[in-house]
């Protein structure tokens, strides 16, 4: 189970439309805050992927990262954006980058990658 961050709603549907055909299942979230209640409802989030620029909501998806990582630390993060690489401070401990715009297939790899690595 994926929950995928996305404010855009064109990028949301094609990286869901990816990630189901991968073989995942696909919650979506256009913030952070909407993540946030679905962490808290369910618990059957594996992974998080969550944008960086998001201007809805309460936080970037840097913090978002930072604080799913201290509340659900067994749930992997997966970060991406296209406004450039984090920064020292940015993402949390294990948790891993990729830049938009990306290949479909390197985001399904980085995504199992993710997974795999957290089990």
């Amino acid at each position: 189970m994926v929950l995928l961050v996305e404010d855009d709603g064109l990028l949301l549907m094609e990286a869901a439309d990816t990630l189901a055909e991968a073989g995942f299942t696909v919650l979506e979230a256009p913030h952070a805050d909407q993540a946030l209640k679905v962490l808290e409802s369910r618990s059957d989030v594996e992974v998080l992927m969550t944008d960086v620029d998001m201007p809805l909501g309460s936080m970037n998806g840097f913090a978002l990262a930072r604080l799913v990582s201290r509340r659900w630390p067994r749930i992997p993060v997966l970060v991406v954006s296209g406004m450039g690489s984090p920064g020292p401070h940015d993402m949390p401990p294990g948790a891993r980058f990729i830049p938009k715009p990306y290949a479909p297939s390197a985001l399904v790899r980085t995504l199992h990658a993710t997974v795999r690595r957290a089990a």
